[in-house]
């Protein structure tokens, strides 16, 4: 399923942004594009010696089936002219001569067939004392260990450039997909809590972790592929037509220049297919991953009532549905090869048919088929990368629409440093709805929270309690109204100093799943393990702790899953005690303690309010009972306020809540 934010972008709109990403990374792809041309390059010379050695492997056995009155012959006629016999030539190959611009088989002249880069082999070879032909320009043996010479030559340069376009491009593709991935990270955790309520967490991680994946085989395979395919075509072609001009074989060039790009064709329809199939695929991929982890999550539930064949159920209906998308991709996807075999098979036929045709001779047609056959793996390289580009496109159109949607907090152009909490925090006439469409949570709310005060807030479920804990923290930003910290408003601060300025306690206790003292150091850096056994302490922790084996190093589990609500809840307050923050905001902290713990950590919260201002919200009238300003809430609104004494001497609602609550 598509997200709320989710958009189409063209292939030219995402390419090119994952091109300027990878710019830093220029060099290596300069190099790997460049490795991939010179591969392409690599099979000309391998081209232009077909010919020659063919025609000389022709050669060969014509001259020795000749009779010897026809040597003799051929002889006389050399003598009558002053030319000495080739026959009496031990180092020339029999009835094979070249000329300036000739060459004689058999007594009979045709054009030449050896590459014009021979002459320049010959001249080097001659600098080193080899002679490539004799006086008379026959070619020697020689020419034979020339092949023999260029050929491993061509081979490994082929195969060193073939490394090395391979290596930088997936150096360079790897790390574009790794600076990828943090830019994903790090837009998630500047969004705001809106965006989180919005969206599904396990679809978060697979769009985060599983579609840069898609991505990087794109990127380090498909570009190489990309790199090096269309320039061994091109050789493969340029050599077709050079060839076909210099043989008088035009048709051959029209057979290249309509007969591919018409078998081309067939690959768009194919790739705008698969385009649907791959995001259609990776959107059923993120519902599978969000199943498992909601499971994973919930699994206390899932025992507790004994589910675990319904969950079963809905895990395998989502995996099936993947299987379904992946099959149809790949239905498509399979068409590819045969229709590619059929167009090459078709192009040989037609080609086979102008050679006989034309009457050409074999030492005509087999240079001329090298390189289709050279072209095959490249052109068939093609539909794949068709395929896998379509797939990529998919994947960064879900990455740039998240990348380009923002629910973070507005930051001020020139946000204020604050490094104290001085006199007191003002929310005045403070409203807030999550969405323009929802109902307004907190209405028209105005008080004043003094420097080392505790204000407690209370009212039944919903009725915006917690809200307005979270617009202190500045999680969220009114929709109207402000709220100021010492006469500047919360968005005017820089959030950085905001938020060392309030420690949060809340309902909901999270641990990560790593060691104790880990998680209490958490957002201390270089705290010293004194510091944190003495926060512990503080939270009347560290007794418990002790009691197991490993003590500070033990690991908690995911969430804190080893220890138990109370254990759990007095190391999240050993955090916030250890942090240190001028404001502290407990939003129902001790309501999973049991009464004598909670006497214990009310104890210690006791001596970390002193001087402190502190935001409570409690469902238990011995956490509120002490505080300077209690605030009843109902359905967004402030309709009592006062201290403990005051509001229970009215009869109102907190009078009635207290009743209920002893």
């Amino acid at each position: 399923m598509q997200e709320w934010f989710d958009k189409e972008f063209t292939a030219r709109e995402v390419y090119g942004r994952l091109f300027k990403k990878a710019r830093k990374y220029s060099w290596a792809l300069f190099l790997g594009v460049f490795s991939g041309m010179m591969v392409g390059g690599t099979w000309l010379p391998l081209f232009q010696l077909l010919q020659p050695a063919i025609v000389q492997m022709q050669a060969a056995p014509e001259v020795r089936g000749s009779t010897s009155a026809d040597t003799a012959t051929a002889d006389r006629q050399s003598s009558e002219v002053g030319v000495q016999p080739d026959s009496l030539k031990s180092d020339a190959v029999p009835g094979l001569a070249v000329g300036s611009n000739q060459l004689a088989v058999g007594g009979v002249e045709k054009k030449e067939k050896v590459p014009g880069w021979f002459k320049e082999v010959e001249k080097t070879a001659k600098a080193f004392g080899i002679d490539m032909t004799n006086e008379q320009g026959d070619v020697r043996g020689s020419f034979f260990f020339m092949m023999l010479l260029v050929v491993p030559l061509a081979l490994a340069f082929r195969l060193g450039t073939l490394y090395l376009n391979n290596y930088t491009l997936q150096w360079a593709g790897t790390r574009v997909v790794r600076d990828l991935r943090n830019d994903m990270f790090d837009h998630l955790q500047n969004q705001s809590l809106q965006f989180f309520g919005r969206m599904d967490v396990g679809r978060i991680m697979s769009r985060c972790n599983g579609d840069p994946g898609t991505v990087q085989t794109v990127v380090t395979h498909t570009v190489a592929e990309l790199c090096r395919a269309p320039f061994e075509i091109m050789a493969s072609i340029g050599f077709v037509v050079y060839f076909a001009i210099k043989n008088d074989m035009v048709e051959m060039i029209v057979l290249a220049f309509l007969g591919y790009p018409l078998a081309m064709y067939p690959l768009l329809w194919i790739g705008k297919k698969i385009r649907g199939y791959a995001r259609k695929g990776l959107e059923r991929g993120a519902v599978l991953g969000s199943n498992m982890l909601e499971n994973l999550t919930g699994i206390r539930v899932v025992k507790a009532y004994h589910t675990e064949e319904e969950e079963k159920r809905k895990y395998q209906e989502a995996n099936q549905q993947c299987v379904k998308i992946a099959l149809k991709g790949t239905r498509v996807g399979l068409l590819v090869t045969p229709m590619m075999e059929a167009a090459t098979i078709m192009l040989s036929v037609i080609f086979l048919a102008i050679c006989f045709w034309k009457g050409k001779t074999i030492s005509d047609i087999i240079p001329l088929l090298a390189p289709f056959v050279v072209a095959y793996k490249p052109l068939k390289s093609l539909a794949k990368i068709q395929m896998s580009l379509e797939a990529g496109r998919a994947a960064l159109s879900r990455i740039y629409s998240f990348l380009d949607m923002d629910t973070s907090l507005p930051v001020a152009k020139n946000p204020i440093m604050k490094k104290t909490f001085n006199e007191e925090v003002i929310f005045d006439h403070v409203e807030f709805s999550y969405n323009v469409t929802d109902r307004q949570v907190v209405k028209d709310v105005s008080f004043v929270l003094k420097r080392g005060k505790t204000i407690a807030v209370v009212g039944s479920t919903g009725s915006g309690k917690t809200t307005l804990a979270n617009l202190l923290a500045r999680f969220y930003d009114p929709t109207r109204g402000r709220i100021c910290m010492d006469g500047i408003e919360l968005r005017d601060i820089e959030i950085g100093d905001l938020r060392k300025l309030i420690g949060v306690v809340t309902q909901e206790t999270i641990l990560f799943n790593t060691t104790i003292a880990d998680n209490i150091a958490y957002g201390t850096p270089g705290a010293t393990q004194e510091q944190i056994e003495a926060a512990a302490k503080m939270a009347n922790a560290h007794p418990f702790i002790l009691q197991h084996p490993d003590g500070y190093k033990r690991i908690v589990g995911d969430k804190g899953f080893v220890l138990s609500g109370g254990e759990r809840q007095r190391v999240a307050i050993a955090r916030a005690i250890l942090k240190n923050p001028p404001i502290l905001i407990l939003d129902e902290a001790t309501s999973a303690l049991d009464t004598v713990t909670e006497q214990q950590v009310q104890e210690a919260i006791s001596h970390l309010m002193e001087n402190r201002t502190v935001f409570v919200i409690a469902h238990r009238l011995s956490t509120i009972k002490h505080a300077d300003l209690i605030l009843v809430m109902d359905q967004g609104q402030i309709i009592e306020s006062g201290n403990h004494d005051e509001l229970y001497a009215k009869s109102g609602v907190y009078h009635g809540l207290c009743n209920v609550r002893k």
